[in-house]
């Protein structure tokens, strides 16, 4: 690659991380918000949130890269018009495709990374995301206490804190257990700290009474106790067999599918998960084309491209549309699949026959549309 290749290459590379940092952020803080509603409700701890918010970047990370590519190459050529340094370029000899090989070169590069991304690195992030999930819901429920509120933590149980202290401990606690058809146990206590004695949660209390009235025959029991412990199982949700999303699954499964009946079942999701990952990372380059057919062909212009631009967003936006639309449709009707790698395929091919004849499909349209010749007098 020659100076001026390594210069435009350059500039797209750095246009291209601004832009994707600045999308992963955006996109990373509505994702964070979940998990921290998640966390706090759960009680785990701060490192689990860490954890869970860095895994979530490879599962929009292949939807940002293409994105961000578009934007990159639609800044970095326009703002090389805009600063005469295209024309100069191109007066030196350089056509359309000469100016294109950095930004393809790139696309290339970036699908390749949206490849590991969607084929390896996104499936095992979100599998352990959804991992993570499920023991902060199974795990960290035990501490779903809020203080100050009376919280129904089970059928027929109540617990009430009235502060919640460092270390996990608890003061001014009431607990109500009806859970018993026989009788209605009441504790009312000054101190109390949550733990786990032999994985199970429970309530160590102190300085406190139990009331317990059986209903049946009218008799109440009064007991003060120094220390007690109350046994909350019912805070530690069990979780049970679940599916795996198609999202999860590494690429092996997908291609073999088991005897599974659920996966039998719902085989077509799983091979539609197979094709858009095997697909969509082709995005990449037909964004980048879509941006260069914009921007390359033509003659140059101070007044910039603004319409041009514009087009190519409106197009990028209609091939993502079709895209995930069309996938969409091969999870119904896998007889639809080549239409999926066509769509992501067809825009890179016809895009770059283009900007190689340009000039000619020009010439066809001008006279196509040019007004009649007026006819010659008698």
């Amino acid at each position: 690659m020659n100076q001026i290749g390594r210069y435009l290459l350059r500039n797209l590379t750095v246009a291209t991380l601004f832009v994707t940092v600045g999308l992963a952020a955006a996109i990373w803080l509505t994702q964070s918000l979940r998990l921290v509603q998640l966390v706090v409700e759960g009680g785990a701890p701060f490192a689990m949130f860490l954890k869970m918010a860095v895994l979530t970047f490879p599962t929009f990370l292949s939807l940002v890269l293409p994105i961000a590519l578009l934007s990159a190459v639609l800044f970095t050529y326009n703002k090389l018009t805009m600063d005469s340094e295209l024309v100069v370029m191109r007066a030196a000899g350089l056509g359309p495709m000469a100016l294109a090989r950095p930004a393809l070169l790139l696309g290339l590069g970036v699908a390749l990374v949206c490849y590991a991304l969607t084929v390896s690195i996104g499936p095992a992030a979100q599998r352990e995301l959804v991992r993570m999930r499920e023991e902060v819901r199974s795990e960290y429920s035990a501490v779903l206490l809020r203080e100050g509120t009376f919280n129904d933590v089970g059928e027929g149980l109540t617990v009430y804190i009235r502060e919640r202290g460092r270390n996990g401990e608890l003061r001014g606690l009431l607990i109500h257990d009806i859970r018993s058809p026989e009788a209605q146990t009441t504790i009312v206590a000054e101190y109390g700290m949550l733990m786990d004695v032999g994985d199970n949660p429970r309530v160590v209390v102190s300085n406190g009474t139990q009331m317990k009235f059986y209903e049946p025959t009218g008799k109440l029991e009064w007991l003060e106790f120094g220390r007690y412990t109350v046994d909350l199982q019912v805070l530690r949700k069990q979780l049970g067999t679940r599916w795996p999303d198609p999202r999860e699954r590494p690429i092996g499964e997908l291609f073999r599918i088991s005897n599974d009946p659920l996966d039998q079942e719902f085989k077509s999701r799983l091979r539609a998960e197979l094709h858009s990952r095997l697909s969509t990372p082709l995005l990449a380059l037909a964004f980048t084309v879509i941006a260069m057919c914009a921007l390359l062909p033509g003659e140059f212009s101070r007044r910039g491209r603004a319409s041009r631009i514009a087009g190519a967003a409106v197009a990028a936006l209609v091939l993502q549309s079709a895209v995930l639309g069309v996938a969409n449709l091969v999870g119904k009707n896998p007889t639809l699949t080549p239409l999926l790698y066509a769509t992501c395929i067809l825009p890179t091919v016809l895009g770059l026959w283009y900007m190689k004849n340009w000039r000619i499909v020009r010439r066809a349209l001008s006279r196509r549309l040019a007004p009649p010749a007026p006819a010659a007098a008698e």
